[in-house]
């Protein structure tokens, strides 16, 4: 409950902030790709772009590369807990096997055991 306390205090007021930005940068802003180009070579009657848009099209590029890089990053961390996963199933499983050789799988004492451990 306090993380989405903290959440909309943080959201409402960054939202709000985006959208004073957005309504107080709506002039045109012409977009080139060729740094190179010299400004008789522009084209002067060409439309431009609301400056809002190009810096939300960069903050949104910037946000899907950063998931993107921290996904990578964190990789084998997901790796090794599969791993973890997989190796406690398999333990389990083993376990159970154990129990039902010894004939020991419906005893209250094992069901205790389990209750404290949270086996089960």
């Amino acid at each position: 409950m306090l993380n989405k306390i903290v959440g909309w205090l943080v959201l409402v007021p960054l939202c709000l902030g985006l959208v004073a930005f957005a309504l107080a940068n709506r002039q045109l802003v012409p977009v080139y790709f060729n740094p190179f180009a010299t400004p008789a070579a522009l084209d002067p009657g060409s439309a431009g772009i609301p400056l809002f848009i190009i810096l939300y099209v960069v903050l949104l590029v910037g946000v899907l590369l950063g998931g993107i890089a921290t996904w990578f990053a964190q990789g084998h961390h997901r790796r090794r807990e599969k791993h973890w996963r997989r190796e406690a199933q398999h333990l389990g499983q083993e376990l159970e096997a154990q129990r039902r050789k010894q004939g020991l799988a419906g005893s209250n004492s094992v069901s205790e055991v389990d209750d404290l451990l949270e086996l089960r």
